[in-house]
């Protein structure tokens, strides 16, 4: 007789599948990442040029996101060791990967929104 998997093991096993779709999100859940992403495409930016082009953003969590972003892979920060420093974020391959995202979602909130 085979040894079956109790229920807690078979609970435990289905929590270590991962959905394709959940990883993305946590990658991209925050509230800020498409607009980031969206600003990015058109190439890179500084802190402030992000902030501006980012409609209701505040600084602190412009921060949080560019942060979470670049551990992520989804956005490279270069610093320049000037004065005033200088620090420009650009989109990664990673990042850039996302436009047919964004293209999609413009077009289904066009139509539906």
């Amino acid at each position: 007789m085979e040894n079956q998997p109790s229920p807690q093991e078979r609970k435990n096993e289905k929590s270590q599948i991962t959905c394709p779709v959940r990883s993305s999100l946590n990658v991209l859940g925050g509230k800020w990442a498409f607009s980031i992403v969206y600003t990015l495409l058109g190439g890179k930016k500084r802190f402030k040029e992000l902030e501006r082009s980012i409609t209701g953003i505040n600084t602190r969590m412009l921060v949080k996101e560019l942060k979470s972003m670049e551990e992520n892979k989804i956005v490279t920060r270069t610093a320049y060791p000037t004065v005033p420093p200088k620090v420009e974020y650009s989109l990664t391959d990673k990042g850039r990967d996302i436009k047919p995202i964004l293209t999609a979602l413009n077009k289904w909130g066009s139509e539906h929104g």
